[in-house]
């Protein structure tokens, strides 16, 4: 303990005479002067560049999200594109969070250090909208400032290909290579943003690019000319996120004059004072709207997160109260009425495809069946459907693509975004309302008429923090465990297969015979269980926490229920959690 010590006390004391750029860092390194604990959880380690960039708690520290983690990432990420690209440029853009505007900045002038062009938004924006921009300005890279919908102590830094997609594996792994050679005080790049500004390195992203973007939101609709005519009315939020002035600006255009908008969750607040986990997957997030909702009784509650990549919804039950619909019924839901209405108007093209995550439910396996749809499953993370899309396009065939979803609510239609986008997918979930009301249908009878249809599918997805340094150790020992002492089975159902996307195989439980997964290698473990039953279970990519999937089927949803209930008490014994 003392030699690590050693080694972190001295990291703190190079900090105490670099780090001098940031008041609040220079603040917070003098109060933790002495404190040993303090020190070690900021210098322990460096801050881990993932496959698709930075997420941490902001502070001082390797370990830490702040300027100087950032400046020697983007010092790696130009490095990069310096080596692959004869012109590079790089589009940025950052989310309401706190310091989201710093840190952009803070890369903007790295990369203009290094010669690089920078094309940058002038105030917060989308993921998706960075994602366009890289697009539609020819970058080399983009990157994007944000933590999604992580509690306002993180930040985060997403990196994005040529293409609009998060990087791909390889090219993460390159970057990572070039950052963990810098030495962050003495290899890094650096210069007055104002006077990159100034000098034409750094420029501003024009609204012509921001134009273009909605036209190609409003051209994914279906039957937008209903809207208008609808009487549909909203409440919205954008959890003091980006997502305000683009998601109302969309609803404007397709005609939806009654949208009220949250007051407290409105303007842009890194601190997210009304909604701690301003996560629209979690009923705590949507308390505020879901109060609305009951003075302002609208056909619609939508909730974006703070980047405005993710929506949820909440509907009336029927009996004075509103819904919650998961991400998966949405995405269901808008997959079924995108075949319907697209195969109805002759709009549907040849040999049409979907894709899903290996975590998404398989509700949509008999409604792809229905229209002939191609669906086509990857592995967790939104870049690999952006993968896909890019395959596509290769190929010429991109407009083969009608669809793509995953169970975090996260919806694509289009191929203009390489990126899960909430504002395309706010339209078309108000669309879809919208005709269904002019068809005498609320929200809760479209649900239920999926499930008579296609068979009634409860999905559940639990999260287990392990936190700190020991917390690290601890989810490694269970993934090797459930990989070397697999269960025979889980809540009384037996396995018949287990796949492990580390190795890339399926077993066999009885046989033992394997087969390919056909995917990319993957931290992540799935066993399926009789009567479309499974558990995935994988460590988090950007949070101290392992996430079990649970997926049931039965006549009923108090069926299917009753089987979940079964699996999560198992596998809290096998997690060690209960």
């Amino acid at each position: 303990m003392q030699t690590d010590m050693t080694r972190e006390n001295a990291l703190y004391q190079l900090w105490l005479e670099n780090a001098t750029d940031d008041p609040d860092l220079v603040a917070e390194l003098q109060k933790i002067n002495g404190d040993e604990d303090a020190i070690r959880e900021r210098f322990y380690r460096d801050l881990e560049f993932g496959t698709g960039g930075l997420r941490g708690v902001l502070g001082a520290g390797t370990g830490m999200m702040n300027i100087y983690t950032i400046r020697r990432a983007t010092q790696g990420l130009a490095d990069y594109v310096k080596e692959s690209f004869s012109e590079p440029s790089v589009a940025i853009s950052y989310d309401s969070r706190i310091k989201s505007d710093t840190f952009a900045k803070a890369a903007a002038a790295v990369l203009a250090a290094n010669g690089i062009r920078v094309h940058i938004y002038s105030e917060l924006m989308p993921t998706p909208m960075l994602s366009y921009a890289v697009r539609a300005l020819h970058c080399s890279a983009g990157i994007m400032v944000t933590a999604s919908h992580n509690p306002a102590k993180y930040n985060g830094y997403k990196v994005y290909g040529a293409d609009g997609c998060q990087i791909t594996l390889d090219v993460a792994n390159t970057v990572i290579t070039k950052i963990n050679n810098l030495d962050m005080f003495k290899d890094v790049k650096t210069t007055d943003y104002e006077q990159a500004v100034a000098a034409g390195t750094v420029s501003y992203i024009g609204q012509d690019v921001i134009e273009e973007y909605y036209k190609n939101v409003l051209a994914q609709g279906i039957h937008t000319e209903l809207c208008p005519q609808s009487g549909l009315k909203i409440v919205y939020t954008p959890l003091n996120g980006t997502g305000n002035k683009p998601v109302r600006e969309i609803l404007k255009r397709i005609g939806i004059s009654e949208v009220t908008v949250v007051p407290e969750q409105e303007n842009p607040d890194g601190n997210f004072t009304t909604c701690p986990y301003p996560n629209p997957e979690i009923r705590e997030a949507l308390e505020y709207g879901l109060r609305l909702c009951d003075q302002v009784q609208p056909d619609l509650l939508l909730a974006t997160d703070p980047d405005c990549d993710r929506v949820g919804i909440a509907v009336p039950d029927g009996k004075g109260g509103y819904a919650l619909f998961s991400g998966n019924e949405v995405g269901a839901m808008l997959f079924a009425y995108i075949c319907e209405e697209r195969t109805k108007l002759g709009t549907m093209p040849k040999n049409p495809v979907a894709v899903k995550t290996i975590v998404t439910t398989d509700l949509v396996k008999p409604i792809a069946e229905e229209y002939g749809v191609q669906l086509i499953d990857v592995l967790t993370g939104f870049k690999f459907i952006g993968e896909q899309i890019a395959l596509l396009e290769a190929q010429g065939e991109e407009n083969r693509y009608i669809f793509g979803f995953e169970e975090s609510y996260g919806y694509l239609a289009g191929t203009y975004v390489r990126d899960k986008d909430a504002v395309v997918a706010s339209m078309l979930i108000v669309e879809m309302a919208a005709y269904y009301r002019t068809q005498g249908i609320t929200m809760m009878q479209a649900r239920e008429n999926l499930y008579k249809k296609y068979g009634v599918f409860k999905h559940k997805q639990e999260s287990f923090a392990f936190e700190g340094v020991s917390g690290m150790h601890k989810m490694q020992e269970i993934m090797q465990s459930l990989r070397t002492n697999a269960p025979a089975e889980i809540g009384g159902l037996k396995v018949m297969e287990s796949a492990d996307y580390k190795t890339g195989l399926f077993t066999d439980a009885a046989t033992g015979a394997t087969r390919p997964t056909n995917l990319p290698k993957s931290d992540v473990v799935s066993f399926f269980l009789p009567e479309h039953a499974s558990v995935i279970v994988r460590p988090s990519g950007t949070e101290p926490k392992i996430k079990a999937y649970y997926t049931t089927a039965g006549k009923t949803m108090a069926d299917a229920e009753a089987i979940e209930e079964k699996l999560r008490a198992d596998m809290h014994k096998l997690l060690g959690t209960n």
